[in-house]
């Protein structure tokens, strides 16, 4: 299995347009096979995330790295320490509404930003199966913004 630390160097060297359209290529792998092809990132587990574009109102498909907690998912906006946010976390931003897609189980999601200790919380959660988020950070100056996604 790749390390955590060759998966974070790896897609910090992809220029953005890279990394969207190995997003989406994984997005769409994902969907097809549920999960079994894109359901990982080095150890952590990966969902397909649907948002709403905040500019265009379709829908944008999307993976994202998640953690569960309390019945919820988390995800974390770090677009791989790039100077500027995820379009996926403009999107729930703009619209918190969302679905996500974990194997073949799809399910309608609210999303809320996560601030203080409960972020900080949910930051080392996400740290323990995927250290590439405390790399990214050094990075950029931005704080990625954290989200829950609660079931709907």
């Amino acid at each position: 299995m790749l390390s955590d630390r060759f998966l974070a160097w790896f897609t910090s060297t992809l220029p953005d347009r890279g990394v969207k359209a190995s997003g989406r290529a994984q997005a769409g792998f994902y969907r097809l096979s549920g999960g079994r092809l894109g359901g990982r990132f080095g150890r952590g587990p990966v969902l397909v995330l649907t948002t709403v574009g905040r500019r265009s109102g379709q829908p944008r498909r999307t993976t994202v790295l998640y953690a569960r907690h309390d019945g919820r998912l988390v995800v974390i906006g770090s677009n791989t320490g790039s100077e500027r946010p995820p379009a996926w976390a403009l999107n729930l931003l703009a619209t918190s509404e969302a679905e996500v897609q974990i194997g073949r189980e799809r399910m309608r999601v609210q999303a809320s930003e996560v601030g203080g200790s409960e972020r900080a919380r949910l930051w080392s959660l996400m740290n323990e199966q995927y250290a590439g988020f405390d790399i990214y950070t050094t990075r950029t100056p931005r704080e990625f913004k954290v989200f829950a996604l609660d079931p709907i």
